[in-house]
């Protein structure tokens, strides 16, 4: 796959563009500044070509549901989503210095540190799955790093936006293939054939295909030969469901057994969810004499609550208008003294009164004359 280069960085009114960060098949991401209050942020845009009326909606929605699953501290927070001044939509998220991706390709990750990854993550897609969305493209380079070195899930249904189903017609000016390949090492068998576009179960296969990754230094289905590694090879070796051995001794039988559950073909032989297998791997913890990762997981009740809000029934968005009139109560008051006087005519001034003029006169020339005299006895008393 061929690397393009970045796109023209968006003007954000409120932030100051830095450096670009990355490019992807449908949307390049940037480093900002943001004025107030000061720090850092990431912008991810949408690629020009690939938008369009539908693109927008659905992008709004997905914003709007990126929103309501960041409130989980193991999923990327959103801070800001809107429409650049040359039309292009845009996220304004937390910066994240780093990825799991670049992470077990730099170094050979702790298993410890992987196994509390794994329950963190698994709970983020539990709250995901109670919620009813499924994230579809679980992989490394979707896994961040804050800046406090905690992993946090990203690109919640970004693919999904941009290209609909699977069966859907791909976004302008992005090949079907090229998006698919992205992902293909983390994929599940019946994603693969197109028997389904995504379930809790195939998620399963994803997110234990990515920890074994992190584990081993490599996809599990990749073999140590990279010249054994095209595109049909492997996507054979998914099919077969045949994951290449973990080559580590400190990877334990436990934790061998919990990732081949998840990679198993049959979808009904995985972790039914993604709490049992977040159970399972603190079990694994427990084994190996590690404290158990604490599982943070939205109740059902807010799942419920928030079923709608990433549904397709509602009404277009119309411009932000504020709710708030500033003379709101100048006008009640207005309202009140119009209401006490309805059926009166207005009166007018009164003119006023002759003795009233005359006392006023009579007021203004007392002052007059004792002005006068208190100059005449300055001037006399200066000689």
């Amino acid at each position: 796959m061929s690397k393009r280069p970045p796109s023209a960085a968006p003007v954000i009114p409120g932030l100051s563009y830095l450096r670009p960060l990355g490019s992807g098949g449908f949307a390049d991401v940037f480093l900002f500044e943001q004025d107030l209050p000061r720090r850092t942020v990431a912008v991810k845009v949408l690629l020009a070509d690939a938008i369009d009326p539908e693109v927008r909606r659905r992008f709004a929605q997905e914003a709007d549901l990126m929103a309501r699953l960041s409130t989980h501290p193991s999923i990327l927070s959103i801070y800001q989503a809107s429409i650049a001044a040359d039309g292009r939509p845009y996220l304004v998220t937390e910066f994240c210095p780093e990825s799991m991706a670049a992470e077990y390709r730099r170094r050979q990750l702790p298993v410890a540190l992987v196994l509390d990854a794994g329950v963190r993550l698994a709970s983020a897609l539990e709250t995901a799955h109670r919620a009813g969305v499924l994230h579809r493209d679980i992989k490394p380079s979707n896994i961040l790093i804050t800046s406090l070195g905690t992993p946090v899930l990203a690109d919640f249904g970004i693919a999904t936006v941009l290209n609909g189903p699977r069966d859907a017609a791909p976004a302008p000016g992005i090949d079907d293939d090229e998006l698919v390949a992205m992902s293909i090492p983390w994929s599940s068998p019946e994603v693969l054939d197109e028997r389904t576009t995504g379930t809790v179960a195939s998620e399963v296969w994803s997110l234990g295909a990515t920890l074994h990754t992190l584990l081993n230094g490599r996809s599990p289905f990749a073999d140590p030969d990279r010249a054994r590694n095209e595109r049909e090879l492997i996507i054979g070796r998914i099919r077969k469901a045949s994951p290449k051995p973990i080559e580590r001794d400190d990877v334990t039988t436990p934790v061998r057994d919990v990732l081949a559950r998840t990679m198993r073909f049959d979808p009904a032989q995985r972790q039914a969810s993604m709490l049992e297998l977040a159970e399972e791997l603190r079990w694994a913890q427990v084994q190996l004499g590690l404290s158990p990762t604490s599982l943070e997981v939205a109740g059902e009740a807010w799942g419920a609550a928030g079923a709608a809000s990433g549904g397709e029934q509602h009404a277009p968005r119309g411009p932000v208008l504020s709710t708030v009139q500033t003379d709101s109560r100048r006008a009640a008051r207005a309202s009140a003294a119009l209401r006490a006087g309805a059926g009166t005519a207005p009166s007018a001034p009164s003119a006023p009164s002759r003795r009233g003029l005359v006392i006023g006169l009579v007021i203004g020339a007392a002052v007059l004359v004792a002005v006068a005299v208190a100059v005449v006895v300055v001037v006399v008393g200066s000689r």
